[in-house]
């Protein structure tokens, strides 16, 4: 039995998964998760830190051998995470991964006691304010993010709780008591 919880975190781009990790992560010990890719280190990654950079055919050893809680191929590059590293840091403590909706339903199939919490947003005029708010995107991408944002929130139901990113402070709080309660812990 591990020491940790298996926290996954999933929501819409723009719903600030990435903000409320961060939270998390200066108030509480917790490991997060690196991912191993196939695709090459870009400007300031660092391997171990960013991404498990690994060459195609040690990435397919590892899916042959059980590797990886979930795994996905995206433009001829493969995404995945590493179940060792994941089950190494459960020993210590508690693991958070922020994953897409299918990645985190396939770390569920391999890992039952893992929990999985959607982030939402109060609604989609906040979502689509949130996303043109950061000016990085154009129309075309907005747009398709929110197609991806209706997809990933319909998948809702089947996570362990929703939080309503409505309020920074309230939702990271309310990450943190998932934590504290070890929900679904095995």
């Amino acid at each position: 039995m591990s020491k940790g919880t298996l926290l996954v975190i999933s929501g819409p781009s723009g719903v600030g998964k990435g903000t409320i990790v961060g939270e998390i992560l200066k108030s509480r010990k917790a490991a997060l998760s690196v991912s191993c890719t196939t695709r090459a280190p870009r400007e300031g990654e660092t391997d171990g830190k960013s991404y498990f950079f690994l060459t195609k055919e040690k990435f397919e050893e590892l899916i042959e051998n059980n590797g990886f809680l979930e795994y996905s191929k995206h433009f001829d590059n493969y995404y995945g995470t590493p179940r060792k590293f994941v089950e190494d840091k459960l020993e210590e403590g508690d693991v958070i991964l922020e994953i897409d909706v299918d990645g985190a339903l396939n770390v569920k199939r391999a890992y039952p006691g893992a929990v999985l919490v959607m982030i939402a947003p109060p609604d989609r005029q906040s979502l689509v304010a949130r996303l043109r708010g950061r000016g990085t995107e154009d129309e075309e991408v907005i747009s398709r993010r929110l197609e991806r944002a209706d997809y990933e929130l319909s998948k809702s139901p089947l996570y362990d709780k929703v939080i309503i990113n409505d309020d920074l402070g309230k939702a990271v709080g309310e990450v943190i008591a998932i934590l504290e309660k070890g929900d679904n812990k095995q």
